[in-house]
């Protein structure tokens, strides 16, 4: 059996938010920089792989980008339902962090 780390094994924080009434933001932060390279680097965190954890579309996400200075990623994905809209759960948009945390980040041989 192999152990591959997940973001939760590596980030220092991953939280969702509100972004607007039809977007929801994304931070997934590291505290060491040897870490933050390696999840970078790994190939493992791309808009394919995040479109895959949320189950939608690779055009849902509106903007997916690391930012070196401050040892983080951030992604925006469009809402599944408009907020506060019949049948929308989570309108500050706080508790849909959870797919991220079990993204699997691949480790060089």
């Amino acid at each position: 059996m192999r152990n591959v780390p997940t973001i939760r094994d590596l980030a220092k924080l991953v939280r969702s938010k509100n972004a607007g009434p039809f977007e929801l933001t994304f931070d997934v932060m590291f505290d060491d920089a040897e870490r933050y390279r390696m999840v970078k680097e790994s190939g493992s965190v791309t808009r394919e792989s995040l479109a895959r954890a949320y189950a939608i579309d690779p055009d849902a996400i509106t903007n997916f980008q690391f930012f070196d200075p401050a040892l983080a990623f951030k992604l925006t994905i469009r809402r599944p339902r408009p907020q506060g809209s019949i049948g929308e759960t989570d309108t500050f948009g706080a508790q849909q962090h959870a797919p991220l945390l079990a993204l699997e980040i691949a480790q060089p041989e």
